[in-house]
């Protein structure tokens, strides 16, 4: 199971209100790092998945046509836009603590290892939903509200690695079935992949088999094409697409091959 991301999103959560109590009134309305979302929108983006999950909109009548995960992530912040930012965190101490509790639920059986669809993304066990908003959050709290194109400078502890490697466990689950396709037919050769500091760890990614997607295995192994190395930190941003990888990774072995693979990743 995965009650180390419970445990990494309670951190995260620490820090968030951290932030979120020193915001000024004008703080709310800066743009993010996060394209298309103010600093509000993105704790609009969390408080709603938050009440979405312990207290569900009854769906409409009419079946809505289906959604990408990032459209139906706009779909719920889009009627938050208006909210004040004291509505916004009224919502967010309504269902907060609840929501421990259910990502916490989710770590016993029968419901652990239950599998369940996530919009475009693929089906995970449910326990990996913890995994899943740890990297969320991580992401929208370090890298689009305090990174260095964000538009928030409040000191936080230095991250850990049970805050960020649960985060970094779902974009390693995550990339055989975000980018089915794309990536089966990017991969062709194995690809190491080291992330160092907090979260890190070493990996191997190869091409696809029979069922069509890659496979991702601890360790690099010795016939591996080229290796890529980044702190975990960073591959949240440049796995992500929100910063070039270019600019924070190095690249050993076949350069062209690991420039080709890594042009395409883009996780969700």
């Amino acid at each position: 199971m995965t009650a180390e991301a419970v445990a990494a999103v309670r951190i995260i959560h620490d820090h968030m209100r951290t932030v979120r109590d020193q915001l000024t009134d004008a703080d709310w309305d800066k743009p993010s790092a996060c394209a298309g979302w103010t600093v509000k929108d993105v704790f609009a983006h969390v408080t709603s998945n938050q009440k979405e999950m312990v207290d569900p909109t009854p769906p409409p009548a009419e079946p809505l046509p289906a959604m990408t995960a990032e459209q139906a992530m706009d779909a719920l912040v889009a009627p938050r836009k208006d909210w004040t930012a004291a509505d916004v965190l009224a919502e967010y101490d309504r269902y907060a603590d609840a929501w421990f509790g259910a990502l916490d639920a989710l770590q016993q059986e029968p419901m652990a290892s239950t599998v369940a669809p996530i919009a475009d993304l693929g089906s995970y066990p449910l326990h990996q939903l913890a995994n899943a908003f740890a990297f969320d959050h991580y992401c929208h709290l370090r890298i689009d509200l305090l990174g260095p194109d964000a538009p928030l400078r409040v000191e936080l502890p230095e991250a850990t690695d049970e805050e960020v490697r649960p985060g970094i466990l779902w974009m390693l689950w995550g990339m055989p079935q975000m980018q089915r396709d794309e990536l089966a037919a990017a991969v062709s050769q194995p690809l190491g992949l080291r992330l160092t500091g907090p979260g890190g760890g070493e990996w191997t990614v190869s091409p696809a088999g029979a069922d069509g997607l890659i496979t991702i295995t601890d360790g690099i192994a010795g016939a591996v094409t080229a290796t890529v190395e980044s702190s975990a930190h960073d591959f949240v941003s440049w796995g992500t697409k929100r910063c070039d990888w270019r600019t924070c990774c190095t690249v050993t072995g076949d350069e062209a091959y690991a420039a080709s693979v890594l042009d395409v990743l883009n996780i969700v």
